[in-house]
């Protein structure tokens, strides 16, 4: 298909000679003689490239550039002006324009800058389609990561999904083990139909059967009316056990009663009710060892445990990491308004080092809280929570200082030790000086001498 151009001139001469020239190298051209009229037909045909005289009555071509940019800010535009003015081409620059001509032109020139222009867009696109493939491929539904364990378990979830078949997924706290449960409704023929979670530790002992099979009127004090409980809220879609591991040993009882027959009765009273659910469990808990501690129901392990999904803790997932820190920092750099679209690469490597004893959850709540603190463009190790640091260099172990027989020049080795940790509160600052100072508990006019007297005093760090 043709590419499109629209071409926006108040001169009808220069609007007829580039039409035609255009048609005749193949392109599909579109015309307008005012700005007003510009934007309507670039909202109705979304052109690839858009040629605009600067000066016109009414909408200048600076505002079109500027009105188009708030539409797709990628879609080149070549500014043209019949005055040769230095401010004219500044302004277009300004305003985005991707390259500028003044009359007369070369009509050779504008063909090379219309072909650039078109090229430049057509790589930007398969760049940005092949990213997208990319982060797609670490997909599934909100599940993210690119480890072989991650990766085997969308395998899994694909194959699974569409069965019955009940399902019990095992992982510590804040590994997203309501994610895969997700992931598996939505990608099961009962998508669409009720997703309901029953959170087996936020709910009373007392309260915790009425709530799951309601009751009838009666039944106990409090009970005014009849209540269907969450196990009917599920009917026909799928009902999520969290924390399985936690339910007393009367309710295991009922529920055991429920997967084997697939009715209930509400609290009260005497009459079965059937329904259709897909089960899937959770629990944090090694149930292995609860059934040797008596405090689970071995037969109703086995009725949860038709399909077993492991998640692993982050920890033993490393290179899953950095791809969830760019995926949390765009979540939250979206939902505050700011402009931080990267990871400083001391941040990342601390980040990537960390245990994580709080798994993905730790980890999201880490990066929503840098991106609130960061007032530059990039996400730095400055604002991270003090106990990564701490973890990290804990982790490196602290081997004592060793002296070789020979002796060390100790004026040098502190000079290159001073030199490393000058550099590295550079580095974690992004280059600015007084924030490096005040991480290193020292006056800006104190590390302004040592940079002169080691020889640092490179230009390139920014003082405020």
């Amino acid at each position: 298909m043709a590419e499109r151009i629209l071409v926006v001139d108040d001169e009808p001469s220069m609007r007829e000679f580039l039409e035609i020239m255009l048609s005749q190298d193949g392109y599909q051209v579109n015309v307008a003689s005012t700005g007003e009229e510009g934007i309507k037909i670039y909202r109705l045909t979304e052109p690839d490239l858009v040629l605009t005289d600067v000066r016109m009555p009414g909408m200048s071509g600076l505002d079109l550039i500027r009105e188009i940019h708030t539409v797709d800010s990628a879609v080149p535009i070549i500014a043209i002006t019949a005055y040769a003015s230095a401010d004219d081409a500044l302004r277009a620059v300004r305003e985005g324009a991707y390259d500028y001509l003044s009359k007369p032109f070369q009509v050779e020139d504008l063909r090379i800058i219309i072909r650039n222009a078109l090229e430049a867009r057509r790589l930007r696109r398969e760049n940005l389609d092949l990213r997208r493939s990319v982060e797609e491929s670490y997909r599934f539904g909100d599940i993210i990561g690119k480890s072989p364990e991650m990766l085997d378990i969308f395998n899994l979830i694909s194959r699974v999904a569409p069965s019955k078949a009940s399902v019990l997924i095992l992982g510590e706290s804040g590994t997203g083990k309501e994610l895969i449960a997700k992931a598996m409704h939505q990608w099961s023929p009962r998508v669409g139909k009720p997703f309901v979670i029953i959170n087996c530790t936020a709910i009373p002992e007392n309260l915790l059967e009425s709530e799951m099979f309601g009751h009838v009127k009666g039944s106990f004090t409090g009970a005014v009316a009849n209540k269907p409980g969450l196990v009917e809220a599920a009917h026909t879609g799928t009902l999520f056990l969290d924390e399985v591991g936690e339910l007393p040993p009367s309710i295991q009882a009922k529920l055991l009663r429920f997967l084997q027959e697939r009715e209930f009765r509400r609290v009260g009273s005497n009459n079965d009710r059937k329904v259709d659910v897909r089960v899937i469990a959770a629990t944090n808990k090694k149930l292995e060892r609860e059934i040797e501690n008596g405090h689970f129901r071995e037969d109703l392990y086995y009725r949860l445990n038709v399909i077993r999904i492991r998640l692993p803790p982050l920890r033993e997932r490393e290179e899953d990491i950095p791809i969830l820190v760019n995926h949390f920092l765009k979540k939250f750099a979206g939902e505050q308004g700011k402009e931080i679209r990267k990871v400083s690469s001391l941040a990342m490597r601390v980040l990537c080092k960390y245990g994580y004893p709080g798994n993905v959850r730790e980890l999201e709540n880490i990066i929503e809280r840098c991106v609130t603190l960061e007032q530059s463009d990039q996400l730095t190790a400055e604002n991270l929570p003090p106990r990564l640091a701490e973890s990290t260099d804990n982790a490196g172990g602290s081997a004592e200082a060793e002296i070789p027989p020979d002796g060390i020049d100790l004026n040098r080795t502190m000079e290159n030790m001073e030199k490393k940790l000058i550099l590295r509160a550079l580095e974690i600052t992004g280059g600015n000086r007084s924030r490096a100072a005040r991480l290193l508990g020292i006056s800006f006019r104190s590390f302004r001498y040592r940079l002169v007297k080691l020889g640092m005093d490179h230009e390139e760090a920014v003082e405020t």
